[in-house]
């Protein structure tokens, strides 16, 4: 099985570190490293962490066409961004559903990286064009309230990469990549480096003091963060408007895949909506329990977890439009109800 994974090309590096890999997304990763994914989540949260986020796909379009394409293949309107900026966005199913959410590096006039999650890279190349240049580069995702100013000692350029944008730097006379985006609730920088650079970069990163953080700590920050995850939140019959995420939609562009479907959904309204619950205590509410109102189940956990920051339970779930902040309701834990409170997310704002 470990064969057949993809891995990083800082994969050397995570092992010199001693962290524990994992499959994911069909590449072998770091979940953690020996300080584990507790101490990792708070360094993001107080300090600076470098996340390896290198099983992301990276789609290169550049050409002429190239605008309009991603126009029609994706929900967002690249024209209210241009040249030097990113935009969040969906790839869709005829039936609205979203296939995967991509981040869009609009880097000059017809060049555009896009950078859909690790096991989906294959179907947004054929809905987009453009070359898969993944294996080409490295990602590297600083974050934390730290991060910018530990990195403006190596790479100033990048650290000063305004939030949603994306410039070039220059490391060791190679062109490279730095956008401002993040995923972990947190400011931070995302490094786009040539492969054959990404050991070179990752520790001059870590020599600055910024420390490394694995999947784990990434995952418990995002759902802090109340950000969603494809295959948890997003995916297969789940549409944008019942994630919470109308604005990703593009409403005045002419067409895009699934663009009828959510209109006639935003005409008779959705029929589920993802909301934040805040559980009592230290045990963790976890993915596929029910959520129960007035003892009859009334939804499922997407994601659950305990949060560091918080020192209780948080999770996200799907339940009628009806359910709004402030309402009671239960996990069922393998049969023992945890008692909850319907609110709002971020769980965790900067």
């Amino acid at each position: 099985m470990t064969d057949e994974l993809k891995h990083s090309p800082l994969d050397g590096e995570h092992r010199a570190l001693g962290a524990k890999l994992v499959p994911f997304g069909g590449w072998e990763m770091p979940l953690a490293y020996p300080t584990g994914t507790l101490a990792e989540h708070l360094a993001c949260r107080n300090g600076a962490v470098a996340f390896d986020v290198s099983h992301l796909g990276t789609v290169r379009v550049t050409n002429e066409a190239a605008f309009t394409d991603l126009q029609v293949a994706l929900t967002n309107d690249l024209a209210k961004i241009g040249p030097g900026r990113a935009q969040y966005t969906h790839l869709c199913a005829d039936d609205g559903s979203v296939l995967d959410d991509i981040i869009v590096w609009w880097v000059d006039d017809e060049w555009f990286d896009v950078m859909p999650n690790a096991s989906n890279t294959s179907r947004v190349l054929g809905a987009v064009g453009g070359d898969d240049v993944t294996a080409g580069r490295a990602i590297i995702a600083v974050q934390g309230p730290d991060a910018r100013r530990r990195l403006s000692a190596l790479v100033p350029d990048a650290a000063a990469v305004p939030r949603f944008h994306v410039t070039r730097f220059r490391w060791d006379g190679r062109v490279c990549l730095a956008a401002g985006t993040g995923y972990t609730g947190e400011d931070g920088v995302e490094l786009s480096v040539p492969a054959d650079a990404a050991a070179a970069v990752w520790r001059a990163v870590l020599g600055t003091g910024i420390e490394p953080a694995g999947l784990g700590a990434r995952d418990t920050l995002r759902l802090e963060a109340g950000l969603p995850l494809h295959g948890h939140e997003l995916g297969p019959g789940i549409t944008p408007l019942q994630a919470g995420l109308q604005w990703v939609v593009g409403w005045k562009k002419p067409m895009f895949r699934g663009k009828a479907a959510l209109e006639a959904e935003r005409e008779r309204g959705v029929s589920r909506r993802l909301r934040g619950i805040a559980t009592e205590g230290r045990r963790p509410p976890r993915e596929g329990c029910a959520v129960l109102i007035d003892g009859a189940p009334a939804g499922e956990l997407t994601s659950g977890n305990f949060s560091p920051v918080l020192g209780h339970g948080i999770a996200l779930a799907f339940v009628p439009p009806s359910v709004e902040q402030g309402a009671a309701v239960a996990i069922d834990v393998r049969g023992t109800p945890l008692p909850g409170t319907v609110v709002a997310t971020p769980f965790v704002s900067r």
